[in-house]
Parts: C-alpha cells; structure tokens; sequence
C-alpha cells in the first residue's frame, strides 16, 4: 500500500502493552506505528505533532487519562479527525460503560466485559 498505510499511535504507560500493539499493527500491511506515548500528556503532543489517522489509546495513564486526551483532540481542529479507540486491561464495570458513553471513541476492553464497540463515523 506504499505510502497509504493507516498511521496509528499507541498511547499506554505500560511498555509491555505498547510493545504488543506495535506488534500487531506492525504486521499488518496497510498499517504502521507512527508513534508512542507513554502518559496521556506526551499522546497529545504526539497526536499534535504526528496527526495520526489512528489513536490506540489507554484509559488509565498518568499525567491525563485516555478520555481526557480523547476529548482534548476532538476539540482541537488539528486532530479533530483522529479516530480513537480506547483500550483498557481492567475489568469493564458500570462505571467504565458510563464513561465510555460519555466519550467520543471507539472502545476494546482486553477485561470481563463486552467487545469492542465502535462509534467510528466513516472513514476520513
């Protein structure tokens, strides 16, 4: 696909969990990892910078959390059209669907809890 890969970011503060996910988008074709963040204040800043068409994002980081982050990109002009996906390694509580309903973003719980749900809008 040359030039045409799908540009995603991984944005966890755990380094084991950035390392899988650039393993498995890595080894797809029409995919590549453009950057990585491990606080939700650098994934901005790389967001910002990078303008990346996809956002792995954890919901639990330092710093500020995914949804947080999610919100502050959607809100900028320059990443508004960024599409996240929200993962998490905890458990998908009532307090986890209420929050994830509150966010514009796609979400992919790797706990006891419902698969992946997406509010994507179509491609950019």
């Amino acid at each position: 696909m040359g030039d045409n890969k799908i540009r995603v970011v991984v944005a966890d503060d755990q380094a084991d969990i950035r390392s899988a996910f650039r393993l498995i988008v890595d080894s797809q074709p029409d995919m590549v990892v453009a950057g990585e963040a491990a606080d939700g204040a650098s994934a901005l800043d790389v967001a910002r910078r990078l303008g990346p068409d996809v956002m792995l994002m954890d919901i639990r980081m330092p710093r500020m959390d995914g949804l947080e982050v999610t919100q502050k990109l959607l809100n900028d002009p320059r990443t508004a059209g960024v599409r996240v996906i929200v993962v998490t390694t905890f458990t998908w509580t009532s307090t986890s669907a209420g929050l994830w309903r509150s966010a514009p973003a796609d979400s992919c719980s790797s706990g006891l809890g419902p698969p992946c749900s997406s509010r994507a809008s179509g491609p950019r």
